[in-house]
This record gives structure tokens, C-alpha cells and sequence, in this order.
């Protein structure tokens, strides 16, 4: 027996005073309703109606019963309600910050794969303590690349086209004859500030006899920008270089590889959202599914 639907339809026999209306009301035909009825009272132990009456008249049980059956089907439809708004409240998603396109084109193909969607742009250790404090329900997180489910190939890109297919870090070396001039310098993203692409970068600049303050990373996406519109170059992927409008080159010495992967607090949620957004995240990234 459905005891929901057998209590909604004794509450609707019981306030209307007839089974042909109560069953009109529960949208079943009268038969139906009567067997539900039939069945509560079975499971209760109970006569709820006097069947000797013209009408569907309460029994004294009846009458008891029926305040506790409404607020049974009440919580029922609360329920149905409630779990009807979960659906569609936005899953909210820690990301990196990127292009205001890239952001709406995740956002219609999240919809268009059954995700209402809502991402919140943080830096790399802003989504970390957003997800453990659980104040979003999934962040994309910068992992090493043999950890990734996504990743992007990092390069050095310039305002104007360079020579060669490769850029070599220690090209960039200051001779000796030209010390008073300024060094070009490479700027990291925010995005890039951690360790599985700072501490290789630093150390192959280190190992080619580039100054200190040769490598060093930006305070913003735009100040970085600026940087590189001045003469210096930028770390990014192939992606951020064209949204910039900027010449992107691999770097010679080192294939550095930005990784991400999806975090958060419930583990089949995370699995099912790799799923689903697969391909919509890794044209968010700028980067290839692993």
C-alpha cells in the first residue's frame, strides 16, 4: 500500500463528504479512491467511514485520523516541493578566473547537459578553502598533470611574433656588455602561482643565469598584460594567448602543463559533474579532458 496516496485520498473522501468528489479531487476514478481508503483502514486497523450513510460520513476514528493524515500528505507535498527547488538550484563552482565568454558558453552547456550551474572565479588558493569550508559544492582545483583530468600546455607569448617555433628561456639571459638595460621578464598568472609550474620554472631560470626578478608573478591577469603589451612576456596557454590576441610560443628547455581537476565534499556528485561537463570545462580551461 502507498500510504500517502492512501491518506490523500481518505483526507479528500473525508473533507468533500463523497467518494465520487474525493476521487475527483485525487484525479483517480472512484474506484481507486475507495480501494486506497479500503487499504488505510486495513493497514489501520480502523473503520474510517460509516458505508451504511448516503454520504461518506467520518466514523469517530475517522474523525481522529484525519488531522494527522493532512499533515502526513502535507509533508509528502513538501517534500515533492522541496526537492523540486533542490533541482533547480544552481550548483555553485569555484573556477579560475577566465574570458567573460568562456564563462557564459560553460554556463549554456552546463544547461544544456541538465546542470544548472553558477561558477564563482577565484585564485588557486581562494577555491581551495572555498571548498573546504564548503561554501561552494565543487571548485576546480590546479593539480600536477600526472594527477589532471584536464590539462593546457604552458608557453611564453609575446605582443609581437618572434623568431623560431620554440622561445628558450635562456635567450632572455642579460650579457654582460648590457647591463644597464632593462630585462625582459616573464610574467605568471595568478592561476600559475603554484608549485607544480612556479618551482620548475624558477629553477630552469636559475639554471640559465637569469636574474631573480626575471620570473615573477603578477598581482592580476591585467597587470600582466600591461607587462607583456610593454615588451615583456607572459606565461599562458595557447587559449589565453589568442583571447589576448598575443603570439604564443613553447618554451624551449621545459614543457610545463597546467593541471585541473574537480573537488568537493560529495565524491558521486564530483564524479558525476567530470561526467557530464567533461568537454564544457576543458573549453573553459583552454585545455584537453585527460
Amino acid at each position: 500500500m502507498d500510504l500517502v496516496q492512501a491518506c490523500r485520498a481518505f483526507v479528500l473522501v473525508g473533507e468533500r463528504g463523497s467518494f465520487t468528489h474525493g476521487a475527483e479531487a485525487a484525479g483517480v476514478p472512484q474506484p481507486v479512491a475507495s480501494r486506497r481508503v479500503a487499504a488505510l483502514e486495513r493497514h489501520l486497523g480502523v473503520e474510517l467511514f460509516d458505508r451504511t450513510a448516503r454520504r461518506a460520513r467520518l466514523t469517530d476514528a475517522g474523525t481522529t485520523l484525519l488531522p494527522s493524515a493532512r499533515r502526513l500528505v502535507r509533508a509528502a507535498e513538501d517534500l515533492v516541493a522541496d526537492a523540486g527547488a533542490e533541482r533547480e538550484r544552481p550548483l555553485v563552482l569555484a573556477v579560475p578566473a577566465g574570458d567573460v565568454r568562456r564563462e557564459a558558453a560553460l554556463l549554456v552547456a552546463a544547461r544544456s547537459a541538465g546542470v544548472p550551474l553558477e561558477v564563482r572565479p577565484a585564485s588557486p588558493a581562494e577555491r581551495a578553502a572555498l571548498t573546504d569550508e564548503r561554501t561552494v559544492r565543487a571548485a576546480l582545483v590546479a593539480v600536477p598533470a600526472a594527477e589532471a583530468a584536464w590539462r593546457a600546455p604552458l608557453g611564453l607569448a609575446a605582443a609581437t611574433v618572434g623568431r623560431g617555433a620554440a622561445l628558450h628561456l635562456g635567450s632572455l639571459r642579460v650579457a654582460r656588455a648590457s647591463r644597464g638595460r632593462p630585462a625582459t621578464r616573464v610574467w605568471l598568472l595568478p592561476e600559475d602561482d603554484v608549485p607544480g609550474v612556479r618551482d620548475p620554472l624558477l629553477r630552469l631560470r636559475d639554471a640559465v643565469g637569469l636574474r631573480p626578478g626575471q620570473v615573477v608573478t603578477a598581482a592580476s591577469p591585467s597587470a600582466a598584460v600591461a607587462a607583456v603589451l610593454d615588451g615583456d612576456l607572459l606565461l599562458c596557454t595557447p587559449a589565453e594567448a589568442r583571447d589576448l590576441e598575443l603570439h604564443w610560443r613553447p618554451l624551449g628547455e621545459l614543457d610545463l602543463v597546467r593541471g585541473h581537476d574537480l573537488v568537493g565534499g560529495n565524491v558521486a556528485e564530483v564524479r558525476r559533474l567530470r561526467q557530464r561537463l567533461r568537454d564544457p570545462l576543458a573549453a573553459y580551461l583552454g585545455a584537453e579532458p585527460a
